[in-house]
């Protein structure tokens, strides 16, 4: 997901950026509206954009001399919704690009595209899919970290595929190698993402319960469910 500065073709860096824009504007406006209105939501999305830039520069040894990272999107595109993500993950990639030489300027278009903007609205597609169906909150919040993750891979492979295809298979055998180095190798990392958001979101449904169900992501039921919970949880401990 952190595809190298230079790396890309100019004209697919280009394009790459092109295809991002829309979408990081629209979240500019989105992030804008929720600051102007709800001033209080400020801490909750800083602390999802910690989230995303700790996570993300993490660098984990993978195969081939290259390295695997979580993404960290999964909780943001939860809490906020995709569009503020957008932003939020690009500021992130950006900053690393600077900071810490981990991505580029040229390829910010498309590492956003696949972290900033897939990887959000994937998860988040796959946790509204499992709350509506009735699924448990827990659940549908690892399901939505853990494709929001995975899907950011899928999408690198396939830019990586598209500006250099294999010289005897083409799009469809570089395709294949690079999905069977980033995508397949991200897997156990995508779970651990998964738990590690079911931690922080648990944390959240205890010290920040107002805003969790003006954002909706609480509802009546799911907050009975987990005072039940922890209420068996203090019960243990007590025994």
């Amino acid at each position: 997901m952190h595809i190298a500065e230079g790396y890309l073709p100019p004209w697919h860096a280009v394009a790459w950026s092109a295809a991002a824009a829309p979408f990081v504007v629209h979240g500019v406006r989105k992030l804008t509206r929720e600051v102007r209105e709800h001033p209080e939501s400020t801490l909750l999305l800083g602390a999802s954009g910690a989230f995303t830039f700790v996570l993300s520069a993490l660098k984990i040894p993978s195969v081939t001399g290259s390295c695997s990272h979580p993404t960290g999107t999964g909780l943001g595109a939860i809490l906020f919704r995709p569009p503020i993500m957008a932003v939020l993950g690009t500021l992130t990639l950006l900053f690393q690009a600077l900071l810490l030489a981990h991505g580029g300027l040229t390829t910010l278009g498309a590492n956003a595209f696949s972290m900033a903007i897939v990887g959000p609205w994937a998860g988040y597609g796959v946790y509204r899919l499992l709350r509506r169906s009735g699924g448990p909150l827990m659940a549908a919040v690892f399901c939505g970290a853990f494709v929001a993750d995975l899907s950011t891979y899928c999408v690198t492979s396939v830019q990586l595929a598209l500006s250099f295809p294999d010289p005897a298979s083409g799009f469809v055998g570089a395709l294949a190698k690079f999905g069977g180095i980033f995508a397949l190798t991200q897997i156990p990392l995508a779970v651990s993402e998964g738990l590690l958001t079911v931690l922080v979101m648990r944390l959240l449904t205890r010290s920040s319960t107002g805003e969790l169900r003006r954002l909706g992501v609480l509802t009546e039921l799911a907050e009975r469910v987990a005072a039940a919970r922890t209420e068996s949880e203090q019960e243990e401990t007590a025994r």
